[in-house]
């Protein structure tokens, strides 16, 4: 039996740090595991300045310009782009915190994103894990898709 009692600590130890990681998790952003840099370090800014014209492209951020929010650093191309997320996360994050539109809208859950498909709808900004799914949300009724990716989120973060 004594043998056994570091194992059982061990194992009580890690039963305590996920119990404690996910008291302070919040509401999940699509980030880097490893550096906690949401949607691939891209300006969440810049894509509204953008707009939906083509070139389709996403502005690369730096860690100069870098904000915390959520749980996450945003970073920015520009001092006056991180200044305007600081002042209003809400209106240039993404929805749902940059997962995937499209895979909550198909119910497949929280999918990551780099940030590197997106597309702005009703002024609110979407980001998509590839091309395809933009171009489904492009081609069909973003709206209706938008309603489901809704009830998804609400649904797997609780609110």
């Amino acid at each position: 039996m004594h043998n056994q009692l570091p194992g059982i600590r061990s194992i009580i130890f890690v039963a305590l740090l996920i119990v404690a990681f996910n008291l302070n998790a919040g509401e999940p952003v699509s980030k880097s595991f490893l550096t906690g840099i949401a949607i691939g370090g891209h300006d969440s800014v810049a894509y509204h300045r953008l707009g939906n014209g083509e070139p389709h492209r996403a502005i690369e951020g730096n860690q100069t310009w870098k904000a915390e929010w959520k749980g996450a650093d945003w970073l920015f191309s520009s001092k006056t782009d991180r200044d305007l997320f600081a002042a209003n996360p809400e209106r240039y994050s993404p929805a749902y915190n940059g997962f995937c539109a499209n895979a909550l809208s198909l119910g497949e859950g929280l999918i990551s994103t780099d940030g590197s498909h997106w597309q702005i709808f009703d002024n609110r900004l979407y980001t998509f894990y590839a091309a395809r799914g933009r171009q489904r949300w492009l081609a069909g009724d973003f709206e209706e898709y938008k309603l489901v990716a809704d009830k998804a989120w609400k649904d797997l973060v609780g609110e």
